[in-house]
């Protein structure tokens, strides 16, 4: 598979020129250091992408090619926007990308076998909760804009959800490969539609439960959003019922609408979304100044550098758009680049999904099969909380947009999930053409 290598290594050189040329417009905005750094900076990303390849082209030979350039892509754009917010953000970054590629590495190199998953489920089941619950501990948990979010440990804060997302699609791909067919044989039709059989319409009514008691206790209903869709998305792929898609959903609205009626916080980020004017000074500030900086970019943006972060002259320093470089990213990026430049990074998100549903589509066995659906599934529905919640499509929610937000948990949880879809490439790819694993 030279070929399919060689197109990796060629897609790698124009993000590197992205790169290049995203860091010289940042310098000349800025009137300073326009020199030879920002060609400095784009050998260095070039060169630790290339040795990244270099290192696929040896273990995983037959993998997708794509989908490591593509998501190298948005790192790039995202270490571009951030130092462009601030250069300290992204030397951060820059270094967080560099450890994510440490642990894309050793997820390969661990789980060449990835079937090895299947025996420990549970464990990885377990895990994944016990991540989820982590930033409600005393003396651990933190608690970042209403909701339960990261985990601080010594000088060591990262956000488990972002890795618990990975446990869980594990767990769930190995659960319904082996009851794919007991949940299709045993269904029965009420009314019209299709439904599980009772005893073991359990997994359902357990993910529902999780995902109301993320949405409560945790109050991160980003996070109780994405699991549950990835959730029917695995289920949808295992039996082929939409009627169990379309239960599970009503399942999800219900609970949803009655704890938004129920439980103040809840109510309270609904009601921000249906109406940030009742409180434009404080509740409904971030969504309103989100929506008015897109507004102001129009088609073709502001320019690159050209949005005012914070009103001329305030001190204290006052936000015009509060959490740029975390949950209204997007937001600065249609305001500088416009409607088209914002398009070009969603079509990079519909690209990542389709090679991914690709990936799962030509899987041999029922295992790799979920596996790339669920990973693909939660890596594009993330995309879409965020995206949605600053465009006023959700409510708001504190998810960070993959690869292009600042945060490292964020980083270094998508490239094992990447790093996992290659596997599942890899192999799939090798069983389509005869070649032995």
């Amino acid at each position: 598979m030279t070929g399919a290598r060689n197109r990796e290594l060629i897609a790698l050189v124009p993000v590197a020129l992205l790169l290049t040329a995203g860091f010289t417009a940042v310098f000349i905005q800025e009137d300073a250091r326009l020199g030879n750094l920002s060609l400095l900076y784009g050998g260095y990303f070039l060169a630790i992408c290339v040795a990244t390849h270099i290192y696929i082209r040896f273990r995983l030979s037959y993998a997708d090619p794509y989908l490591f350039p593509l998501m190298a892509l948005l790192a790039a754009f995202g270490l571009v926007v951030l130092y462009r917010i601030n250069d300290d953000l992204a030397r951060d970054q820059a270094s967080l990308f560099v450890l994510g590629l440490v642990l894309f590495v050793a997820t390969i190199e661990l789980l060449r076998d990835y079937d090895v998953l299947e025996r420990y489920r549970y464990l990885i089941a377990t895990a994944g909760i016990i991540l989820l619950l982590a930033p409600r501990m005393p003396g651990i948990g933190e608690q970042v804009n209403g909701a339960y979010l990261g985990v601080s440990i010594g000088p060591i804060s990262f956000q488990p959800a972002e890795f618990a997302k990975i446990c869980l699609v594990v767990f769930l791909a190995s659960y319904l490969r082996e009851h794919r067919e007991v949940l299709i044989v045993g269904a029965r039709r009420v009314a019209g539609i299709t439904l599980p059989p009772l005893k073991h319409f359990g997994p359902l009514l357990v993910v529902w439960g999780a995902s109301m008691f993320m949405l409560v206790f945790i109050r991160d209903l980003g996070s109780s959003l994405m699991f549950f869709a990835a959730f029917l998305a695995l289920l949808y792929v295992a039996t082929g019922r939409l009627s169990f898609v379309v239960i599970g959903m009503a399942m999800f609205l219900v609970g949803a609408w009655f704890f938004a009626n129920t439980v103040p916080h809840v109510g309270d980020r609904v009601d921000i979304w249906l109406d940030p004017y009742q409180d434009p000074q404080r509740s409904g500030y971030q969504v309103l100044q989100s929506i008015f900086a897109q507004a102001d970019g129009g088609l073709f943006g502001q320019g690159f550098g050209q949005s005012l972060l914070f009103i001329p002259g305030s001190h204290p320093p006052v936000a015009l758009l509060p959490a740029a470089q975390t949950d209204t990213i997007y937001s600065l990026v249609v305001n500088e680049l416009g409607l088209f430049g914002a398009s070009a990074v969603c079509l990079i998100y519909v690209l990542i999904a389709a090679r991914g549903f690709k990936t799962a589509i030509i899987a041999g066995d029922g295992f790799s099969k979920l596996l790339a659906t669920g990973l693909t599934a939660v890596f594009a529905i993330q995309a879409f909380v965020i995206i949605g919640g600053v465009t006023r499509v959700i409510p708001l929610t504190g998810v960070t947009l993959p690869f292009v937000s600042y945060g490292g948990s964020s980083i270094v949880a998508n490239f094992v999930l990447l790093a996992l879809l290659l596997l599942v490439s890899d192999r799939a790819r090798r069983q389509a053409v005869g070649e032995p694993l």
